[in-house]
């Protein structure tokens, strides 16, 4: 006979989900109300009111997507793109090949702008794909590579997409509440995010938010959507502005109680601080890393704070350390992916992840763990080295 699931408690600092607040934990289990309850379509306005704050958008249609932020991803793609169209994809990790993905998938054609992992996605390469293809309808991008820890100038690409008169798509799922995202300001067309990372909520909805060129073309389209639960022109019928809220799907309300919290939470901080306590947590992570020895993959001027690239050091088993790190100290951190498979870490300071205490602890296990396999570092110097910056704050 089955018995309940009672998880282990665990200190989560890889590439997502990161820790949960215990505020938004407690949300989750408030009273269920019908998914068209006023009382819930009221939360339903709070929510994209917050996602506009988190967004830094005035988008009208700004609302979380009932399902994970590959969901997100699918939303956008699905409603900017028919079959014959044209994408210019840039593909620099994981992601931009899951965006690649998705444009075949809707019958359109994918031009890819390819850069090394570890590097930002190149600026002249995408200006030169848009001289080749001058009919192209939109541009894809990773903001925050979470395969590598790469932040690429989303500003820039966005520009590139409006000087070229084609829409801009942008995956944040890394970056919405952890480095600065300025829809609005940047001209951004589609975004899309995730619950589980910077924002510190369960996993499970994808905030997505459309600009008004956007949503015209998706009112324009000739072709129908081939998603029908991702048809925005359906979704925006229970998520629009009117008080009376067609039926689409029943919302998963005790997750959009979570989701609200969290940004609550958010609000309350302040975004500007918000972003400050990821690069300084950040810092400190990365002294306390470099004093043991260990190298970060990622040039200092694209590194995301949020999500750092270490490089496994010769002779040490990737695996093993992991394994260790979960079973010793109930710490997981993040195995590389793709061309990092086996050479890096990923450790995450996400949101409710990202406080002294996780990477005093990451630290510090990192450093028994790497002595027990033979590392020849100078035991205390990553602690130490952390420490200094922390106290140098009071200086």
């Amino acid at each position: 006979m089955a018995t309940p699931f009672y998880p282990p408690t665990r200190t989560l600092m890889g590439p997502g989900p990161s820790d949960v607040s215990p505020r938004v934990l407690a949300a989750l289990g408030r009273p269920t109300i019908g998914h068209l309850d006023p009382e819930f379509v009221t939360l339903m306005d709070e929510i994209k009111g917050l996602l506009q704050m988190a967004f830094q958008t005035e988008n009208q249609l700004t609302i979380p997507v009932s399902a994970p932020g590959s969901a997100g991803m699918e939303a956008c793609f699905v409603n900017l793109l028919a079959p014959g169209d044209k994408a210019i994809v840039c593909q620099n990790g994981v992601f931009g090949g899951r965006m690649k993905e998705n444009v075949e998938r809707c019958g359109a054609t994918a031009i890819m702008v390819e850069d090394d992992w570890g590097t930002p996605v190149s600026i002249d390469k995408v200006k030169a794909a848009f001289a080749e293809h001058p009919d192209t309808k939109v541009l894809a991008f990773v903001h925050a590579e979470t395969s590598t820890g790469v932040e690429s100038d989303a500003a820039a690409l966005c520009k590139i997409a409006a000087d070229n008169n084609a829409l801009s798509i942008m995956d944040a799922v890394t970056s919405l509440g952890g480095i600065e995202l300025k829809v609005d300001e940047w001209g951004a067309d589609a975004v899309y995010s995730g619950s589980q990372k910077c924002l510190s909520c369960v996993p499970g909805i994808s905030p997505v938010t459309f600009s008004p060129k956007a949503v015209e073309a998706i009112k324009n389209r000739e072709h129908k959507v081939q998603s029908w639960f991702l048809d925005m022109q359906l979704v925006m019928g229970y998520w629009g502005g009117d008080s009376k809220r067609a039926y689409h799907h029943t919302a998963p309300v005790n997750a959009m109680y979570a989701l609200h919290e969290s940004l609550v939470m958010l609000e309350e901080e302040g975004l500007d601080l918000a972003f400050e306590r990821h690069q300084f947590h950040h810092e400190a992570l990365v002294k306390g890393l470099e004093a043991m020895g260990l190298n970060m993959l990622v040039d200092e001027s694209c590194r995301l704070p949020q999500l750092n690239l270490v490089q496994i050091p010769e002779g040490i088993e990737d695996a093993a350390v992991r394994s260790a790190l979960l079973s010793q100290y109930d710490l997981e951190i993040g195995a590389g992916l793709g061309a990092f498979a086996g050479k890096a870490w990923r450790i995450g300071l996400m949101g409710q992840a990202c406080y002294e205490e996780n990477v005093l602890l990451c630290l510090s296990a990192l450093d028994n763990i790497l002595a027990a396999q033979g590392a020849t570092h100078e035991r205390g110097a990553a602690v130490a080295a952390a420490m200094s910056h922390y106290d140098s704050v009071g200086e």
